[in-house]
C-alpha cells in the first residue's frame, strides 16, 4: 500500500510542477548567492585597492566593510525569500497534492 501511494504522488502532475519549480528556484538563489560571494572574493584577489579605499578622506573604514555587510544581509534576505515562497506556493502545491490523493 505504501509503495502505491508513493507511485501515485510521483505520477501526479502537480508533484512534477512542485519538484521543478522548487529545484529551479533554489538553484537560482544558489547561483545568485555564489556569484555575490565569489565576486567579492575575486575583487579582493584581483583588485584589493578597490575595497581598501577609505569611505572618506582620513576615514578608517574602507569600502570593503559595507560591501561585506551587504553580502551577509543579502544572504539573510535570500533565505527569507525562499522561506516566503516555500510557505506560500510550495506548501499550496503540497496541500493540493495531498487533497487530490485522499
Amino acid at each position: 500500500m505504501h509503495q502505491d501511494l508513493v507511485d501515485a504522488v510521483k505520477a501526479h502532475p502537480r508533484y512534477q510542477e512542485l519538484i521543478c519549480s522548487r529545484k529551479c528556484f533554489a538553484w537560482n538563489l544558489t547561483v545568485l548567492m555564489l556569484a555575490m560571494y565569489y565576486g567579492f572574493i575575486m575583487v579582493i584577489a584581483f583588485a584589493p585597492k578597490l575595497l581598501g579605499t577609505p569611505l572618506s578622506e582620513g576615514a578608517v573604514t574602507t569600502v570593503g566593510i559595507p560591501v561585506g555587510v551587504v553580502i551577509i544581509i543579502a544572504a539573510f534576505i535570500l533565505t527569507g525569500i525562499y522561506v516566503y515562497k516555500a510557505n506560500g506556493k510550495f506548501d499550496d502545491l503540497t496541500r493540493t497534492i495531498r487533497e487530490d490523493l485522499q
